[in-house]
């Protein structure tokens, strides 16, 4: 059934007026004798408060007026574009936390394997790191009440370590070898949030970055990666910002500023109430000269979109891997005085060559986000020619290069999605986190055997998952209820060992140990450390 127009467009006009001021006037009144509405014409969308106040008044069951009206704003702004939304009070802070660049917190990274909170790392200089908890620590009480075998979720976890800097939470930690609990009393305090996970040197000349997001502090980190690999003779970089969701675009437009010239152009923002507003270049960049490559994929959007395309619209870099998310809209935050906020899409980004790489969003929220599996079952993931160009889609660089704007940002250099060894009991020991359990355990377990290792580098360069380790593994996903296929074991062996020993190594030396191990199976790196020996 065709739902009437007017029931689609109420709560676009509802809470329009909730949040421009519901209570500026009464213009029209109840008339319960006629049981209608009578509406002043030349102030029609007061309205929605009378409409309000006759719900509250006559509806068949009690309801709450502040739960009405927070849906009625998220259906509004749900109804504009997908990226303007609601934030209410309680979700305002876990939403901001990642961008700020900190938490309140003890200070600690963690898994829950079988069904126990387990520490993976401690913060360096962190509370929990202060008092003595260590890599390999399971936290079986908290506060005195046991929290080991009762089905504990992560946000249950978080809900009960995090909390405001200087208050104290008690724990109760089961340690290998010994035979009773050790309590520790652990003053919260402000823990910093990384958005560079990574920078080491993928060659004598090749140096590699990681930003998984564009927070507050990326800059920083940023500079600091940088100034540390140059120090190590690195004459080329990398920048990966695969499954880099975004941002500040002021962050980006820092970052980008090292790369380009003074005065080049990084991005323009217009809107229907904002005037155009151009970023440029404006100093000295660290590696304006130098060969630079940017990692990009479908889970690239926002503020990793501008950079990537202030670099391939200034022929300054080449763009790898496959076509970005495509979000070109630009979100500004306004709180209210309850502690909830707006965020509301006011301009588009457009690149220097005058690409908005927004794709479209017509068909709806869910349409919109399920976008990138449409990529996958149009097999552009693994063929770029899948993917169909308006000839009104292409532009121009200064360089003469063709670039696009089809909805995110096409890469100079497509890299399919690798499927070898994908198989479907690879996909259950991932979900199911079998691999994840087992690394930990091992990780524990040799703990002692494994800290032998100098560095990172050298378990890197010598640690080798044994068919026998393997054969371990195969063993615990089993009991764990995976069904096993031989030949799916065989043909997922070699990804499933890679998975086995990054991981290991990140549970001894964080993402030091990880992505060195992770990456050699990379192909996308592969292309780039390709296309930097040309």
């Amino acid at each position: 059934m065709n739902r009437p127009k007017l029931y689609i467009y109420l709560p676009i006009v509802f809470s329009l007026v909730l949040i421009l001021g519901i209570f500026i006037g009464n213009t029209f009144q109840l008339n319960k004798k006629l049981g209608a509405i009578t509406i002043d014409a030349d102030n029609k969308y007061n309205k929605i408060e009378e409409i309000l106040q006759y719900v509250e008044q006559e509806y068949v069951d009690t309801i709450n007026r502040g739960q009405l009206v927070e849906k009625t704003i998220v259906s509004m702004l749900e109804n504009l574009d997908p990226h303007s939304s609601y934030i209410t009070a309680s979700e305002l802070q876990a939403n901001n936390e990642p961008l700020k660049g900190n938490f309140e917190g003890i200070g600690i990274e963690f898994n829950i394997v079988n069904d126990t909170i387990c520490v993976v790392a401690a913060i360096p200089g962190g509370p929990a790191a202060s008092v003595g908890i260590l890599a390999g620590d399971k936290i079986v009480k908290v506060e005195r009440e046991t929290v080991a075998g009762i089905k504990i979720t992560n946000k249950d976890v978080l809900a009960k370590l995090k909390g405001r800097s200087h208050t104290k939470v008690k724990l109760g930690i089961f340690r290998r070898g010994k035979s009773k609990l050790l309590d520790f009393t652990i003053t919260r305090g402000t823990i910093p949030i990384y958005s560079v996970d990574i920078a080491y040197m993928l060659s004598p000349k090749a140096g590699y970055i990681k930003i998984s997001r564009f927070a507050a502090t990326t800059y920083d980190e940023y500079l600091t990666a940088f100034n540390k690999l140059k120090k190590q003779g690195m004459q080329q970089l990398v920048v990966d910002l695969r499954g880099n969701g975004g941002g500040y675009l002021n962050t980006a437009v820092d970052i980008a500023d090292e790369f380009l010239n003074d005065g080049k152009e990084i991005v323009y923002t217009q809107g229907k109430a904002r005037p155009r507003k151009a970023y440029k270049a404006s100093r000295k960049g660290s590696f304006e000269d130098g060969k630079l490559i940017i990692l990009i994929d479908d889970g690239s959007a926002s503020a990793s979109e501008i950079l990537a395309g202030a670099v391939q619209d200034n022929d300054r870099g080449i763009i790898v891997g496959r076509r970005s998310f495509g979000k070109g809209l630009v979100q500004e935050q306004t709180e209210f005085s309850d502690g909830s906020a707006m965020r509301l899409t006011i301009a588009r980004y457009y690149t220097p060559t005058g690409r908005c790489i927004q794709k479209p969003y017509d068909d709806g929220v869910e349409a919109y986000f399920n976008e990138e599996f449409k990529r996958y079952e149009n097999g552009e993931l693994e063929n770029s020619d899948s993917m169909k160009i308006a000839d009104s889609l292409k532009f121009i660089t200064p360089g003469g290069r063709v670039v696009y704007g089809c909805g995110g940002v096409t890469p100079d250099m497509f890299v399919p999605l690798d499927t070898t060894g994908r198989t479907h009991y690879l996909s259950e020991v991932i979900y199911n986190g079998i691999i994840n359990d087992f690394a930990f355990d091992y990780a524990d377990k040799e703990r002692k055997k494994l800290n032998e290792f100098k560095s990172a580098k050298l378990f890197n360069e010598t640690f080798i998952i044994t068919d026998e380790l393997y054969q371990k593994f195969v063993d615990y996903s089993k009991k764990n209820k995976v069904v096993a296929n031989l030949s799916q074991i065989k043909a997922s062996s070699e990804l499933i060992k890679t998975q086995l020993k990054a991981l290991i190594a990140r549970n001894i030396w964080g993402n030091e140990g990880y992505y060195p191990v992770i990456q050699r199976k990379d192909n996308v790196i592969k292309k780039a450390l390709e296309e930097l020996a040309k």
